[in-house]
């Protein structure tokens, strides 16, 4: 008999007398057997707790058997811990999404594998001489953008709320030249998207650490798009490193510098400098409210390649206006000296170098406009126009950079279950360089796209 075999009779025994002892009791009066019952109860519970203290102890009698070393890999039975604060919440999601899209272009083909055959990207628009032809229309299937993200939250005992969050997708090119590609495999690299730490204290203000979107950008105002961006020409569209403070409607930042530079009479060729000094400052002021949003930003920037330097100044008024319960307008209006980076993935050059060596700014300004509607739960359709427009100097830029870029849209999304979309958009663009050439783009975009 073992020693729990043991152990478990005068449990069971005293558990008996404990149950019996009450009625026992009131089938006598107040007499000194009584009060002898009592005292015997008593010492029995006392018993009863030592008996289950040693049941719940380990043994040094019988100490646990090892398991057998079979070879097989073993599965932890213990909690994995991290090495988080006391209280971390995490949370994961992101999205599967299958783009595939059917393109036809005037002068000539965009190159394969490039971004231009992923997503709207005017700046890849094909522009050929006269008489160009652009050949067959061409077919793309990818699974590039979808994307995941990781998030932990921490709230203090004086409630900071400490936020970190990191954000890919497989959006990186090819992770080698041989399996990289669409010939078998289509293996593709993780790129990072966001990762930044974020305290905000009980008083509503937050400082930001880290690469996310660019207080310059507005993410809210951006149309409800099946292409990976829409509006593309005309978006204020960065994410970059940054330390950021926001307090209330307003928000300010300095942000990662880089100068795009066109050497003289380079057209479309283009140079990146990271000589800069000064980081990029920006600062918005947002107003939220039922009827939706409005924001006005600044951006303020130095230019810098080499030891040649100049500066600039940007301005971006957005927002969305509901116009009911299944309508509302989005727009955005961008312009400034030198905003070419930060609009249209790049359209235009920041600055242009002149016969002598020296930096001058390149004027720009974009806009876009979007109207959603909602036909019904599972159906919602948009119709987005937009343009962007560069004033190169073309005794310094020549004829070759482009002038300006505009494109229409219009798309239906299907959500036949929650969280999953089905989306066809049409898409018209056109890119126009200086010399008064233009190619055109002509595209039905579609996507499969379940959110978790």
């Amino acid at each position: 008999m073992n020693q729990r075999s043991q152990l478990r009779r005068p449990l069971t025994l005293s558990l008996l007398v404990c149950l019996m002892a009450p009625g026992l009791a009131l089938a006598q009066a107040a007499t000194p057997k009584e009060q002898a019952l009592e005292a015997r109860v008593a010492e029995l519970e006392k018993i009863v707790q030592q008996l289950v203290a040693q049941q719940q102890a380990p043994s040094a009698a019988a100490p646990a058997a090892k398991p057998a070393d079979d070879g097989k890999p073993k599965i932890q039975s213990s909690p994995i811990l991290t090495a988080a604060n006391p209280g971390t919440t995490f949370s994961y999601g992101g999205f599967i999404k299958l783009d595939s899209m059917v393109t036809d272009t005037s002068d000539g083909r965009i190159a394969d594998g490039s971004a231009g055959r992923l997503f709207y990207l005017p700046a890849a628009i094909p522009v050929g001489p006269a008489g160009a032809d652009g050949g067959d229309a061409y077919t793309d299937f990818h699974g590039q953008f979808s994307r995941f993200w990781f998030s932990a939250d921490h709230t203090t005992g004086d409630g900071d709320k400490l936020k970190g969050y990191i954000e890919a997708d497989m959006f990186g090119g090819g992770s080698n030249a041989l399996v990289g590609n669409e010939t078998a495999t289509n293996t593709y690299a993780v790129s990072l998207r966001q990762a930044y730490v974020s305290l905000t204290r009980p008083n509503g203000a937050q400082w930001l650490a880290g690469q996310t979107w660019s207080n310059f950008m507005d993410v809210a105002a951006l149309p409800d798009s099946v292409d990976f961006v829409g509006p593309t020409e005309s978006t204020v569209f960065v994410r970059q490193a940054q330390l950021r403070y926001t307090k209330g409607p307003w928000s300010f930042s300095m942000e990662n510098p880089q100068t795009t530079v066109t050497p003289f009479l380079g057209g479309a060729t283009r140079a990146n400098s990271g000589d800069n000094v000064l980081p990029d400052i920006t600062a918005r002021w947002q107003k939220k409210g039922d009827w939706g949003h409005f924001s006005a930003a600044g951006l303020l920037r130095q230019f810098k390649r080499l030891d040649e330097t100049t500066t600039g100044a940007s301005v971006s008024v957005s927002g969305k206006f509901n116009l009911g319960a299944s309508d509302d307008l989005r727009y955005a209006v961008n312009a400034g000296q030198g905003i070419g980076r930060y609009m249209g993935f790049g359209l235009g050059a920041d600055t242009v170098l002149d016969a002598g060596g020296d930096l001058e700014t390149i004027d720009g300004y974009g806009a876009f406009v979007s109207w959603r509607h909602a036909f019904s739960p599972k159906l919602r359709g948009n119709l987005f126009y937009s343009a962007a427009h560069f004033d190169n100097d073309t005794a310094l830029t020549g004829f070759a950079a482009t002038e300006s870029a505009q494109s229409m849209h219009a798309n239906l999304i299907y959500s036949p279950l929650p969280k999953l979309d089905v989306g066809a958009e049409l898409i018209w663009g056109q890119r126009s360089l200086e010399n008064d050439l233009e190619g055109d783009l002509r595209r039905i975009h579609t996507h499969v796209k379940y959110s978790f």
